[in-house]
């Protein structure tokens, strides 16, 4: 167990601005396994996964001053980075080919060396998105935690685009709602 003091959220920024070391273990320490659990969700894959999580919280570091309280928590903030991070990566054109690569008897025969376990519920996300409608919530995993595009959902769905884009503004402003009452 920890002995750990707990950070606020603004302590947290002040630490990470300034460059201290403290803010950033504290971040790592706290969040490391929220974001994991975010990215194997787009991204599937232990060995890809790591590689992205890495490459976040350097983007964190680097990126501390782009972070804008007025629009939202640090929390939000550091998730879409990881999402974001997490799509690029399975984007990327070496990511493809290696993809292309790859034979069908690995995938089929080892899938519990690629399986992965998360547990990013531990900050009680599941029980926030049970509250929303559940065509809400079903637009927020696959955009948040699946890594769809709008344009991917709206295909999937078989739902107009604009339909899609109004329901997940619709969704985020509920789920920023509940979120305040959450805390």
């Amino acid at each position: 167990m920890s002995t750990q003091p707990k950070l606020s959220e603004q302590e947290i920024i002040a630490l990470l601005l300034k460059r201290d070391e403290k803010g950033f273990n504290y971040l790592y320490d706290n969040y490391a396994g929220a974001i994991y659990g975010i990215i194997t969700k787009v991204v599937h894959l232990k060995e890809y996964a790591d590689e992205i999580i890495q490459d976040v919280f350097v983007k964190i570091w680097k990126n501390i001053g782009q972070f804008d309280a007025e629009k939202g928590r640090l929390y939000t903030w550091m998730i879409n980075l990881a999402r974001n991070t997490a799509i690029d990566y399975i984007r990327s054109r070496g990511y493809q080919n290696e993809q292309k690569n790859q034979t069908i008897p690995e995938f089929v025969n080892d899938s519990e060396q690629y399986a992965t376990v998360t547990n990013v519920d531990h900050i009680g996300m599941k029980n926030v998105l049970s509250q929303l409608k559940g065509e809400w919530r079903e637009l927020i995993e696959l955009a948040y935690f699946k890594g769809y595009t709008q344009q991917e959902i709206a295909e999937r769905l078989d739902i107009p685009i604009g339909t899609i884009k109004t329901r997940t503004r619709n969704a985020l402003i509920e789920l920023k709602r509940l979120l305040k009452d959450y805390r």
